[in-house]
C-alpha cells in the first residue's frame, strides 16, 4: 500500500513540475519571437482575426499585390502569413486559424506516451532497488555485506546513467531521462545507508549519519547538475526510505537524525536553488513521520526527547532555512503544527514532566520568533490556548505540577505580554494572552482542586496590569483595559462563587455590575459597559433560582431577605445616577427587586398593596423620568389583577346566558378589593398624574377604570346576595337595575370631568346591560320576578342614554330615534303589566281591563308621539304615531269591541274617536300640508 501511494505522489508531483516547466518555456519563446517579428502597419480591423497576442505579436503581415484591374483595387486585401513558430504555438495557430479546437487524442498521447513512460522508469528503478535488497533478504541469497555493495553499485550506476544522458544530451534531447536517473540513484543509496545502520548493523550510529549525510550532499549536486526533478524523487525516496526497507522495530534516535538531516539538506537545497515548494513538501513529509512515531506507540524516555527535539527542529530551525516570499507563512505554519504535534506528545505521554517541558520549549522559541516576523506575532496566543486545553485535559496532577505548570505560563506568555501591553510596541493579542493566563490560574486549580483562594491570584494578575494602564492615553482608544478589566471582574465573580454560599452570590455580582458600570462611566469605554450589563443579568438570573423567588408570586418559599435587598440597594443606587437606555433598564429592575426583596418579609395577601403602593408613590412624583420605574410596577400590580379578574370573567359569562349565580361564586370581595381595586386605583392615578403619550394614558385608565368596575361589581352581587331561587326572584331586577345606573352615572362623571374616551364606553356598556338582560334573557315578561321600582329605573336608565348618544356619538339621531321609541313602547306596556297584573310573564294571562288599558296605552303613545314629532318637525316620531294609532283601531274594533258590552264598550268607543279627531286636528293645526 505504501509502495502504491509513493507511486501516485510521485507522479503526480511530476506531472506538476513538467506543466510548470513547458508553460514557461513557451513564455520565453513566444516573448523571443514577439522581439524578433515585425508587423506592419495595417488599420485594427485588419489583424482582429488574430485572437491570441502571442500570435498578433508573432504573425508576419504583409501588404496585398496590387491588382492586375484597376476595379479591383477598392477590395485590395492584405495578407497574413504563418510565422514559423515551435511545434506548440503553431498547432495553437493552425487551430485558432481553422477555428477548431486541438483534437483531445493528441493531448493524450503527449501525456501518456511522451511524459509520463519516462518519469514512471524513473520511479520505477528506484522501486527496483529497494525491492533487490527485500528480497535478497527474504530469500538468504546474499550477505549483508554483498547486498549493500551490490546496492551501493546499482545506485552509482544509475547516476553514472544521468551523467552519461547529459553528456549526450545532443542524441538523447530530453532532460527527464538524466533527472529520473539520477532520482532513482540517490532513492537507491538512501535506502542502502539505512539498511547498513539499523538492519545489519555494519555501520555504527557514526558511519550512518556520515553516510546519509553524503547522501543528502549528493542529491542537493545533483539536484543542482540535473534539475528540480532529481530533488523531487530524492524527497520521495529518502522519506519513504524507512518504510520500505525497514523490517523490525527502527531505532528512533536515527530514525529521527535520519530524517532530521533529509528535511535539513532539503530544505537548504530549496534555499540555494529557490524552490519553496521542495523545503514545503520537505517538513511536510517530516511532520508526517512525527505524527506516526508519536501516534505509534509509547515512546521510553530516549524516544520522546528524540522526537520532541525532532519536532522542535522541524517547527523552528528547519524552517529558518527557507526564503522567499513564502518562506514566512511556511514558518508560521510549521511552528503551529509543531506545537501541535508536541501537545499531542504530552497528551499521549501521560503528561509527563519530560513531554511538558519540551512544549514548553516550543512556547518559548515561538515567543522568540513572535519578535523576528510580524506573521508569528498571533503565534504565541495559540501556544497559550493549546497549552490550556492540555491543562484542562489532564486527568490528575498534583498540586506541585499544576503550580508549575501555571509558574510556567505565567513567565513564558504573561511576563512578556504584561510588560509590552501598555508600551507603544503593545500587539494585538498581548492583553488577551494576559487575560487568558489570568483565566487559567483562576480555572485550572478550580478543575482539579477547588483551590479557590488561587482564584484571586488570577484577579490579582488582571487587575494589576490594568491599573498600570490607567494613565496611559489612548486606553479607551482599544480594547487592551477592557479586557482586563471584564476578566478580573469574572474572576472575582468565579472567587464569590467557590468562596461564598447560594445566597451571596447575587449581593456579589450586583455590587461587580455596579462598580464596572461606575468605572465604564468614569473611563469612558463602553465595552466595560456592556461586562456591567452581563454581570446585571448574572444577578437575575442567580435570583431566579433563589427559594424566595415563590413568594413574590403569592407562593411559599423560604428565602433570604439579604440576598434580595443588597441587590434592590444596589440597583436603586444605580438608578438615581442613570439616563436614557440604561435608567429604562434598571428602573425596572429596581423596581422588580425591591418588589421582591420585600416579599420575604410581608405577607402574601399584603403583596399586591405593596405593588399598589409602590406605582402610587412613584405617580406622586409627577416626574417623566420614573415612567420606567412605573410601567414595572405597573406590571406587576397587573399581575396580581390577572386571577381575579378571569375568575370574575368566567363567573360573568355564567351569569350573562341568564343562570342564576349565587353570590358566593363571585370573587371574594376583601380578594377582589386588595387585587383589583388598589392597583386599579394606582393605575389611575399614575395616569393622571404622570407626564406621558396620550394613547397611553387612555389604555392607563381604560385598564384602571375597568378594574375599579370590576370591584364595583362584585361588591353590588355580595350586597344583593342572591343565594337562592328567591332571593333571585326577589333581587335580580334590582341588581340589574343598580349595576346600569352605577355604569350610566360613571358615565356621565367620565363626560363631566372631561374623559372623554371612557364615557361612550361606560354609556354602551349600561345600554348593552340593560337590552341584554332586562329586555331579554331576564325579561320580567317571560322570568318569574319581583321587579318592584327597579324595573322602571332600568328602562328610565335606557331610554336616558338612548336620548343622549346622538351628543356623545354624532350622525346617530335617527337611529337613536327609532330605538329610543322601541324602548318606550317596549317599557309602557311592560310598565303597564307590572301595574295591573301579577306575577308579570305573560303565560299567566290578561283580563278585559288590561286589554281596554293597552289600547288607552296605545293612543296614549301616540299622541306623545306626535307632539313629538310636530315639536321637532322629527317625520319618523309622527309615523310611529299613526302606525301605534292604527293599532290602537285594530286592537278595539277586533278585539276589544268582540269582549266588551254595556258601558265598557261605549267608553272604549269614545276615547277612540275622541283620540282620532285629536289627531286629526292636530295635523291640521300645525301640519296643513299633507306631504310633509
Amino acid at each position: 500500500m505504501s509502495l502504491l501511494l509513493l507511486i501516485v505522489c510521485s507522479v503526480a508531483l511530476a506531472l506538476l513540475w513538467q506543466e510548470v516547466r513547458r508553460l514557461r518555456d513557451r513564455i520565453e519563446t513566444l516573448e523571443a519571437a514577439g522581439q524578433a517579428l515585425v508587423v506592419s502597419d495595417l488599420p485594427n480591423e485588419s489583424v482582429e482575426v488574430i485572437r491570441s497576442p502571442a500570435l498578433q505579436r508573432a504573425a508576419v503581415v504583409r501588404p496585398a499585390p496590387e491588382p492586375e484591374f484597376g476595379f479591383l483595387a477598392a477590395v485590395r486585401v492584405p495578407i497574413i502569413e504563418r510565422p514559423q513558430l515551435p511545434f506548440e504555438v503553431a498547432d495553437e495557430w493552425e487551430a485558432e486559424r481553422q477555428d477548431v479546437p486541438a483534437p483531445s487524442s493528441s493531448r493524450f498521447e503527449d501525456v501518456f506516451g511522451r511524459r509520463l513512460p519516462i518519469w514512471a522508469g524513473g520511479l520505477t528503478l528506484a522501486v527496483a532497488g529497494v525491492l533487490i535488497v527485500r528480497y535478497s533478504i527474504e530469500a538468504g541469497l546474499l550477505s549483508p555485506w554483498v547486498r549493500v555493495v551490490f546496492g551501493l553499485i546499482f545506485g552509482a550506476g544509475l547516476i553514472g546513467s544521468a551523467e552519461l544522458a547529459l553528456r549526450r544530451d545532443a542524441s538523447i534531447r530530453d532532460p527527464r531521462v538524466r533527472q529520473s536517473l539520477a532520482g532513482a540513484g540517490i532513492a537507491t543509496l538512501y535506502a542502502v545507508t539505512l539498511a547498513s545502520a539499523h538492519l545489519y548493523n555494519l555501520i555504527g550510529p557514526g558511519s550512518a549519519f556520515a553516510a546519509m549525510v553524503l547522501v543528502t550532499v549528493l542529491a542537493s549536486a545533483l539536484s543542482v547538475r540535473f534539475g528540480a526533478p532529481s530533488a523531487l524523487l530524492g524527497l520521495a525516496g529518502g522519506l519513504a526510505a524507512p518504510t520500505l526497507v525497514g523490517a523490525g522495530e527502527p531505532s528512533v534516535p536515527l530514525l529521527t537524525l535520519y530524517l532530521a538531516l533529509t528535511v535539513g539538506g532539503l530544505c537548504a537545497l530549496g534555499r540555494q536553488q529557490r524552490w519553496w515548494w521542495l523545503g514545503a513538501l520537505a517538513l511536510a513529509g517530516g511532520f508526517g513521520w512525527g505524527a506516526m512515531l508519536i501516534l505509534g506507540g509509547a515512546l521510553d524516555l530516549t524516544a520522546a526527547l528524540t522526537v520532541g527535539f525532532y519536532t522542535l527542529a522541524l517547527a523552528i530551525a528547519l524552517p529558518l532555512l527557507l526564503t522567499g516570499e513564502r518562506a514566512a507563512l511556511l514558518r508560521a505554519a510549521s511552528s503551529a503544527l509543531g506545537c501541535a504535534q508536541l501537545a499531542a506528545l504530552v497528551a499521549l505521554g501521560g503528561f509527563a514532566p519530560l513531554h511538558w517541558g519540551l512544549f514548553g520549549l516550543i512556547s518559548v522559541a515561538i515567543l522568540w520568533l513572535s519578535r523576528r516576523e510580524a506573521i508569528f506575532v498571533d503565534l504565541p496566543a495559540l501556544a497559550l490556548g493549546v497549552a490550556l486545553l492540555l491543562g484542562c485535559a489532564w486527568p490528575s496532577p498534583s498540586g506541585w505540577e499544576m503550580t508549575a505548570l501555571l509558574v510556567a505560563l505565567v513567565a513564558i506568555h504573561a511576563v512578556p505580554a504584561a510588560l509590552r501591553v501598555w508600551r507603544q510596541d503593545a500587539r494585538p493579542v498581548d492583553a488577551p494572552m494576559v487575560a487568558a493566563v489570568a483565566v487559567a490560574i483562576g480555572v485550572l486549580p478550580a478543575l482539579h482542586f477547588h483551590a479557590a483562594v488561587v482564584t484571586l491570584v488570577g484577579v490579582a494578575l488582571a487587575a494589576g496590569v490594568a491599573a498600570r494602564g490607567w494613565r496611559v492615553a489612548g486606553r479607551a482608544d482599544d480594547a487592551r483595559f477592557a479586557t482586563l478589566v471584564i476578566t478580573a471582574a469574572g474572576l472575582t465573580a468565579l472567587a464569590a462563587v467557590q468562596l461564598l454560599p447560594l445566597a451571596a452570590w447575587a449581593s456579589v455580582a450586583a455590587l461587580l455590575c455596579a462598580g464596572m458600570m461606575a468605572l465604564a462611566d468614569r473611563a469612558g469605554d463602553r465595552r466595560i459597559e456592556r461586562a456591567a450589563w452581563a454581570l446585571g443579568a448574572a444577578t437575575l438570573a442567580v435570583l431566579a433560582i433563589d427559594p424566595g423567588l415563590g413568594r413574590a408570586f403569592g407562593g411559599a418559599g423560604d428565602g433570604d431577605f439579604a440576598s434580595w435587598i443588597v441587590p434592590a440597594c444596589v440597583a436603586a443606587g444605580m438608578a438615581v445616577r442613570s439616563r436614557g437606555l440604561r435608567a429604562t433598564v434598571i428602573q425596572p429592575a429596581t423596581v422588580a427587586l425591591g418588589y421582591a426583596a420585600a416579599a420575604q418579609l410581608v405577607p402574601a395577601t399584603v403583596m399586591p398593596l405593596v405593588a399598589a403602593a409602590l406605582l402610587t408613590g412613584l405617580a406622586m412624583t409627577r416626574r417623566v423620568a420614573v415612567l420606567p420605574a412605573s410601567v414595572a410596577a405597573a406590571c406587576i400590580a397587573l399581575g396580581w389583577s390577572v386571577m381575579p379578574a378571569l375568575a370574575w370573567a368566567r363567573t360573568a359569562v355564567i351569569a350573562a346566558s341568564g343562570a342564576m349565580v349565587p353570590a358566593g361564586d363571585w370573587p371574594a370581595l376583601l380578594d377582589t378589593a386588595s387585587r383589583l381595586a388598589c392597583p386599579g386605583a394606582a393605575l389611575l392615578a399614575a395616569a393622571l398624574l404622570l407626564p406621558q403619550r396620550a394613547e397611553v394614558r387612555r389604555a392607563a385608565i381604560g385598564v384602571g377604570g375597568a378594574l375599579l368596575g370590576i370591584t364595583v361589581h362584585v361588591a353590588l352581587q355580595h350586597a344583593v346576595g342572591i343565594d337562592g331561587e328567591a332571593s333571585f326572584v326577589a333581587r335580580t331586577t334590582m341588581a340589574d337595575a343598580l349595576w346600569e345606573t352605577l355604569l350610566a352615572l360613571a358615565a356621565v362623571g367620565a363626560w363631566r370631568l372631561g374623559v372623554r374616551d371612557a364615557a361612550p364606553v361606560l354609556g354602551a356598556a349600561a345600554l348593552a346591560h340593560g337590552l341584554w338582560f332586562t329586555g331579554l334573557v331576564l325579561n320580567p315578561l317571560v322570568v318569574l320576578q319581583h321587579a318592584g321600582p327597579w324595573l322602571a329605573l332600568s328602562y328610565a336608565v335606557i331610554g336616558a342614554i338612548l336620548w343622549a348618544t346622538p351628543r356623545i356619538v354624532p350622525g346617530t339621531g335617527r337611529v337613536r330615534d327609532g330605538a329610543l321609541m322601541g324602548v318606550i313602547v317596549v317599557a309602557a306596556f311592560t310598565l303597564l303589566r307590572q301595574a295591573s297584573h301579577a306575577p308579570m310573564p305573560l303565560w299567566t294571562g290578561t283580563d278585559a281591563g288590561e286589554q281596554i288599558a293597552r289600547s288607552i296605552l296605545a293612543l296614549v303613545l301616540a299622541g306623545a308621539f306626535l307632539g313629538i314629532g310636530i315639536r321637532r318637525q322629527a317625520r319618523d316620531w309622527r309615523l310611529a304615531s299613526l302606525a301605534l294609532m292604527l293599532i290602537a283601531v285594530v286592537k278595539v274594533f277586533l278585539f276589544d269591541a268582540a269582549g266588551l258590552d254595556g258601558l265598557a264598550r261605549i267608553a272604549s268607543f269614545a276615547a277612540l274617536g275622541f283620540s282620532l279627531i285629536g289627531v286629526g286636528w292636530l295635523y291640521s293645526r300645525y301640519l296643513p300640508d299633507a306631504s310633509r
